[in-house]
């Protein structure tokens, strides 16, 4: 498997190159929201898609976390205005993200705010900024 697609995964860490552990999420925040990946030395971690052990995507460090929450905030409205256009919530989502795939000027498999970086992210809050 590639490095960047383990990376993706949350199985390696971005920043140090090391191995993650799976977790409970209750060693980062006091209460269990399932479990979650984590490079200890770095303080990166991911949570995993509800009832999984699949990660949300790549290892993130505070600065990154700040900023994935950042591009979140204006990205995830463009496709929730869809669904209030009665669009199901798989097809706005699936459309927003060709869409920015198309923006970025990457592969629509590549296209998921929890794969980025943090300069991926600060160009997807310039881009959908101009639309809220």
């Amino acid at each position: 498997m590639q490095v960047e697609h383990r990376i993706n995964r949350g199985l390696i860490c971005p920043y140090c190159g090391f191995d993650s552990s799976l977790i409970d999420s209750s060693e980062v925040y006091g209460v269990s929201y399932g479990p979650m990946y984590i490079c200890r030395p770095c303080n990166a971690f991911v949570g995993c898609h509800k009832g999984t052990n699949n990660a949300l995507g790549r290892l993130a460090n505070k600065e990154l976390r700040e900023w994935k929450i950042k591009a979140h905030a204006v990205f995830d409205p463009l496709w929730e205005r869809k669904m209030k256009q009665g669009f199901s919530k798989t097809k706005s989502r699936h459309k927003a993200y060709c869409w920015l795939a198309s923006e970025l000027g990457i592969k629509y498999q590549d296209c998921h705010i929890g794969f980025f970086d943090i300069e991926t992210c600060k160009r997807v809050v310039e881009i959908c900024s101009k639309y809220n």
